[in-house]
């Protein structure tokens, strides 16, 4: 069985965060364990501390928006919130994350790559949330967008794949396969100070 450029994507991704978690855990407790000792107040452990943590949340947010999401897998509002929280503490963009239950994965994944490109949009910042009504997502923003690839932009509205890519915006790329996964179709409504993506 030859498997599709996509799902050997969808494999590495989860591969490689799956073994970035482990060491960075135990490094996390490495340092909550300093963290009790003579050196607990010194501001270099803090600091430390602050970094390993926000890496951390930063892989786990990316094993849901670039590893391996099965339709009969769920990430229940508790822990997506938990991951967003860490990987927005102290960032420009908040990002509130109103979804009440337990969805299937490939539609967060989803919702996680187009939390990436509102990131992108807003680079002074802004506020973001996120809903669903029991059929439809909706991402709302508010903020002072500056859309540097609107060709990318275009290409995520139209469901077409983008044929020029930087490492940096590759989850552009990944959006037409998340959407034809979870079986959605993006609708956008954007604006100067406003970006709304529905699916």
């Amino acid at each position: 069985m030859r498997h599709s450029p996509k799902r050997l994507a969808d494999l590495l991704g989860s591969r490689l965060c799956h073994d970035l978690i482990s060491p960075i855990g135990a490094v996390c407790n490495g340092v909550e364990l300093l963290g009790m000792g003579p050196m607990g107040t010194q501001p270099e452990l803090a600091l430390i501390s602050e970094s390993i943590e926000a890496a951390n949340f930063r892989v786990q947010f990316y094993r849901v928006a670039y590893g391996l999401a099965s339709d009969d897998q769920a990430l229940s509002d508790g822990e997506v919130r938990r991951i967003l929280a860490g990987v927005y503490k102290g960032a420009r963009l908040k990002v509130d994350w109103s979804v009440k239950d337990a969805l299937p994965r490939p539609e967060i994944k989803l919702a996680f790559l187009l939390i990436q490109c509102i990131e992108d949009a807003l680079p002074y910042g802004g506020t973001l949330r996120i809903t669903h009504n029991g059929m439809f997502w909706r991402l709302e923003a508010d903020g002072r967008t500056k859309i540097n690839d609107p060709e990318l932009w275009e290409c995520l509205c139209s469901g077409e794949e983008p044929e020029e890519l930087a490492p940096s915006r590759v989850h552009y790329a990944l959006i037409p396969h998340a959407v034809e996964e979870a079986g959605r179709r993006i609708i956008c409504n954007n604006s100067e100070d406003h970006i709304e993506l529905t699916f």
